[in-house]
């Protein structure tokens, strides 16, 4: 029997830091650029929605318009997503499904939990997110502590979560990126802000210790040499959108091989010549 895959997300954690985020409140600026984008993404949108599913906590005001009925439901710690098949024609997750350890089989979950012609959105953060503090805590704690432990979570490309949305059988799958660069007058205010927005590391192989007091103050050195600008400290947030459909009959299919009808050259007005 293989061994099982080890967890990357701690459940626990993440459930706990959303929660906390929930406490602190604050603006979280994060969410509502976010939500902004997905409710672009769903105007754009002819079809009305007649049920609708939320995937996380609470369902924003401005996404109810969207569909007739809705439900609002989460994974469990098991990564079970506890609705019907076939039950809805619309999904939407804002970053709910950012610490899932089993990324595939989620998706393969919401997909069958979509009617045919059901639409799937959802917004996650990709690769390019803190890079600049994944960067200044390995060079920081290779000079203080002679290693690195783990501290940002490995995130995916836009190209890889489109390639999972192809896996999971939605059909006409779309992947798009947007980037938003924050500047703070200083580290403090960089982790407040990660905290407002339940972003604490949730890493299942983190370092249960506290970070030293030299360990810190070269990673504020680091930053400032490294990515600040005008006194400002530069932080990246890249947001992917995955957009999908439940497969149906009546969606576009690709043509089959050789069933053309008439010559690229012919189209481009152009000679072809055999290589």
């Amino acid at each position: 029997m293989a061994a099982e895959r080890p967890l990357l997300f701690d459940f626990r954690t993440a459930r706990a830091a959303r929660a906390r985020a929930g406490r602190i409140g604050g603006e979280r600026f994060l969410d509502q650029a976010a939500l902004d984008g997905l409710t672009d993404r769903l105007a754009a949108v002819t079809r009305r929605f007649q049920r609708g599913l939320w995937i996380g906590e609470t369902l924003p005001r401005t996404i109810m318009p969207f569909a007739e009925h809705w439900r609002v439901a989460d994974f469990d710690a098991k990564e079970i997503l506890d609705v019907g098949e076939s039950s809805f024609d619309l999904a939407i997750s804002l970053y709910s499904l950012q610490a899932i350890n089993d990324l595939p089989g989620a998706l393969i979950q919401l997909r069958r939990a979509l009617k045919p012609d059901g639409l799937f959105l959802a917004a996650l953060f990709g690769g390019a997110t803190l890079s600049e503090l994944r960067e200044i805590f390995a060079v920081a704690e290779s000079e203080i502590l002679g290693g690195v432990s783990p501290r940002v979570a490995p995130l995916a490309g836009v190209r890889d979560l489109g390639a999972l949305l192809q896996r999971a059988g939605f059909a006409l799958p779309v992947a798009d990126v947007e980037r938003l660069r924050i500047r703070y007058s200083d580290f403090t205010n960089l982790v407040r802000d990660l905290r407002a927005h339940g972003l604490s590391n949730a890493l299942a192989a983190r370092s249960r210790r506290a970070v030293n007091r030299r360990t810190l103050q070269a990673v504020i050195s680091h930053y400032v040499t490294k990515h600040s600008e005008g006194g400002k400290l530069n932080a990246t947030f890249e947001t992917l959108y995955l957009t999908g459909w439940s497969p149906h009959e009546s969606q576009q299919q690709p043509l089959k091989p050789g069933s053309a009808k008439s010559r690229l050259s012919d189209v481009l007005g152009t000679v072809e010549r055999k290589l």
